[in-house]
């Protein structure tokens, strides 16, 4: 039977995925062109490990996944996952799923103490970077924290894809 092949295949290709992830919304542009994007979304002075340790806080409290989103103000996809991240159908549908944290990385030299956290001691491939985390600390998206540093060239529908592929 040659079916059996594709089978193990198609189950093998599933168990990578996260187990029942939410489905993103509908985003309401179909180019990032139309996105409004923040110049510094990342606060340069912010006290990185209590904002954090907050949205832990939070999370215990909520039992939603905590979501750490590591960037710099230099990285021009770091903005557009910002801007994206506050179109209102996407604002509302991760404020339903997580508890936000955000962290300036400087370029590479600044809070990295905080992926430290989660075991990644080595410098980040690229940013954005997201953690994305259970409220007792547990990393969810091992192998996958810098999937999208390439942001500007993928459509909103597929980072709005990404993002919720680690939902619970």
């Amino acid at each position: 039977m040659r079916l059996f092949p594709l089978v193990c295949v198609a189950a093998f290709a599933l168990s990578s995925l996260p187990a029942m992830a939410a489905t993103a919304p509908r985003i309401s542009i179909t180019s990032l062109s139309e996105l409004d994007v923040p110049d510094r979304p990342f606060s340069e002075s912010a006290n990185a490990n209590a904002e954090v340790d907050a949205a832990f806080a939070r999370a215990r409290k909520s039992g939603k996944e905590v979501m750490i989103d590591l960037g710099g103000n230099w990285c021009a996809d770091c903005r557009i996952m910002s801007g994206l991240m506050e179109l209102p159908e996407l604002h509302t549908f991760l404020a339903a799923h997580y508890e936000m944290a955000t962290v300036d990385v400087g370029r590479f030299d600044k809070n990295l103490q905080i992926p430290a956290r989660f075991g990644i001691t080595t410098k980040l491939e690229g940013v954005p970077a997201f953690l994305i985390a259970t409220p007792d600390g547990k990393l969810v998206n091992v192998g996958h924290v810098s999937a999208i540093e390439d942001a500007r060239h993928m459509s909103p529908q597929a980072l709005a894809d990404w993002l919720a592929q680690w939902t619970k």
